[in-house]
């Protein structure tokens, strides 16, 4: 099935938390497939941005704010929403009220997109919608679209995406909008978030085995007994089934996520041949470790869009370690730097 565009390359086009890993990626995605009239906001200040691309109206603005949200909209057409407090398990389990305050930014969003006569509004929903009480096994059967009711989400983080994406579908339903809403599955990939703690899994483990490497340890902590299973989305599947969609009729929210099961030790061994190392592995069994397991079902996107995510986690993971290792080793090189200097 092909998706014929419905989005004029020439459109102008807001990107909301295009600061963050995700949203930057998308800009330079839409840059790049000849999107002229780009617009990218976020809460951080520019310097901090993952990405900063030229030729973009880049500004800083809290899209909590309404009247913030009425500035970004004003001239938009279509709307990718992207902004959220959010992290990895261990951010989101210390973090449950500031994870729901995210639910501002959406809805005033939306509240502007119907005053200034936006056609199109996007969504980045998450898998932390899904019912807690069908994640509890490690074999875990992948979820389907409509396993998100009745609803139990991730407390805080997911119970704020499953409202939004509600809001999204009432807004349709009243205001004529149109809303899609992709349910991301742990997205990964180079330029995100790999310390600090908000980074995701694979992101944790490459900087974990590098930085092991780079200092000749033999040892890294596992958050768990390592036998939690998760399905890691590569950010070049994750953006082109994001534009896939924006551009589709599906009304309901899809999964966007890649559907190879594996382990936490199965990621690691990964990342390990990767590296050509192998490392003693200290398990944390009080540390965050989220749901026991979690996989994406497919059936509905293949459906869709004729297409679902498909790179595998070792070719994703290959890059995304070339990247955090040579990150690892510029900043290790500028401190030995600085300390010669003095």
């Amino acid at each position: 099935m092909t998706v014929p565009p419905t989005i004029s390359r020439n459109d102008p086009i807001l990107v909301s938390g295009a600061g963050g890993f995700i949203g930057g990626s998308l800009v330079r995605y839409l840059q790049e497939e000849g999107f002229a009239n780009l617009r990218a906001t976020d809460i951080k200040p520019v310097d901090e941005w993952h990405q900063v691309l030229p030729g973009v109206d880049n500004r800083v603005g809290d899209l909590r704010s309404l009247e913030t949200c009425r500035e970004a909209v004003r001239g938009i057409a279509h709307i990718y929403n992207l902004a959220c407090d959010m992290g990895g398990m261990g951010f989101i389990e210390a973090n449950r009220a500031a994870c729901m305050i995210s639910v501002l930014i959406n809805t005033h969003l939306l509240l502007a997109a119907k005053d200034e006569g936006v056609k199109r509004h996007f969504y980045a929903s998450s898998a932390c919608v899904y019912n807690v009480d069908l994640q509890r096994n490690s074999e875990v059967t992948a979820l389907r679209e409509e396993d998100a009711y009745p609803a139990l989400p991730e407390d805080g983080y997911g119970w704020e995406k499953l409202f939004s994406e509600r809001m999204c579908r009432n807004f349709h339903e009243d205001f004529g909008i149109e809303t899609r809403v992709a349910r991301y599955h742990n997205v990964y990939g180079p330029h995100g978030t790999y310390t600090g703690g908000r980074e995701k899994a694979p992101a944790a483990i490459c900087r974990k085995v590098a930085a092991a490497k780079l200092a000749g340890d033999d040892e890294i902590e596992i958050w768990g007994d390592g036998e939690q299973t998760r399905s890691f989305t590569y950010i070049d599947d994750c953006l082109y089934g994001t534009t896939r969609l924006m551009e589709s009729d599906a009304l309901d929210p899809i999964n966007i996520g890649s559907s190879e099961l594996v382990t936490i030790n199965q990621l690691v061994d990964t990342v390990e041949e990767i590296a050509g190392v192998r490392l003693r592995r200290r398990y944390n069994l009080d540390a965050p470790k989220g749901v026991r397991g979690r996989n994406s079902d497919n059936k509905l996107i293949r459906e869709r869009l004729g297409w679902e995510p498909s790179t595998p986690l070792s070719v994703g993971l290959e890059r995304t370690y070339a990247w955090i290792y040579d990150e690892l080793k510029a900043s290790a090189r500028l401190s030995r730097r600085a300390v010669v200097s003095r």
